[in-house]
């Protein structure tokens, strides 16, 4: 308790604190960014192997070494060298390895310090704005779930519903007592996130005969409509697209692409929706008064 009282009173200690433990689940982000996809990928591999044989009285399940976001420990994917907890340290880890497998030297991918850099920042950011409560605590919890998300699209285009349904839930909890918006708010953008996406999608199909984007942008919007109302959305859709479209083309520009390739959605959203959330009393401000809005 004494501890509490001392994050309340002193903010600079609480920065320094959500900052470093930031680190440590940033560490635990880069485990999760890496095993979702793949436990999702042996999920469906069961269930497509039980299907197909449901007519078959010999078939036996496959058997799997047990793979969750905590077991088995952690390996070089080049030569198996199992990662100590010294060689886990978040940042201080990478840069004393110099970058490389302690076993085998090959490059380990500048992602890891990035993602554990980038979630310490962002989370001493919302430290510094919210200060010590609910409404910080729930936005980490946001921060470090649209940074994983992100990530997962941004490697796989994958947008698991393990992670964007119990976050639109969470979004819907969070505001039951109008922790950022009312109830009422919460729900409507939900609905509107979800909806809003999923008419420009069935237009672009009829239009066009392919697939724009993937249902799973649609559950990210709606999860951020839940925790930050409709009002938010139109700065959300219009940042991301601008965001998508920007990144992109200097992607495109860097790797003297000719043609356009299909793109991720989910990182320009989620990174969107978190500065929505971050700064959302200001951007609705900014936009009331462009618009001559009361």
């Amino acid at each position: 308790m004494q501890l509490l009282a001392i994050l309340q009173q002193y903010p600079v200690f609480l920065i320094i604190v959500v900052g470093i433990f930031s680190l440590l689940i940033g560490s635990f982000l880069n485990a999760a960014i890496y095993r979702i996809p793949v436990m999702l990928e042996r999920e469906w591999d069961d269930e497509c192997d039980a299907h197909i044989n449901q007519d078959n009285p010999d078939f036996v399940p496959k058997e799997r070494e047990r793979f969750n976001l905590f077991v088995p420990r952690s390996i070089c994917p080049t030569c198996n060298h199992k990662i100590s907890s010294l060689e886990n340290i978040p940042v201080l880890s990478y840069l004393l390895l110099k970058g490389k497998c302690k076993g085998c030297k090959t490059g380990i991918s500048i992602q890891y310090p990035l993602v554990e850099i980038a979630t310490a920042l962002v989370s001493m950011l919302i430290a510094w704005k919210f200060g010590y409560g609910w409404q910080m605590m729930s936005l980490l919890i946001l921060t470090w779930t649209l940074i994983t998300l992100g990530m997962i699209d941004a490697k796989t285009m994958l947008l698991p519903d393990s992670l964007t349904l119990p976050l639109m839930w969470l979004g819907l909890i969070a505001n039951y007592n109008n922790l950022f918006i009312s109830l009422h708010e919460a729900v409507l953008g939900a609905i509107v996130g979800y909806m809003s996406l999923w008419i420009v999608y069935q237009l672009f199909k009829l239009l066009t005969k392919k697939e724009g984007m993937g249902f799973g942008d649609f559950k990210i919007l709606a999860a951020l409509g839940a925790w930050g109302g409709w009002q938010i959305l139109p700065f959300t859709i219009f940042a991301s697209a601008l965001l998508g479209a920007v990144i992109g083309i200097i992607m495109m520009k860097m790797r003297k692409q000719k043609d356009s390739h299909p793109t991720p959605y989910g990182p320009w959203l989620a990174l969107a929706g978190l500065i929505g959330m971050i700064w959302r009393d200001e951007i609705l401000v900014a936009m009331h008064t462009y618009y001559g809005l009361s």
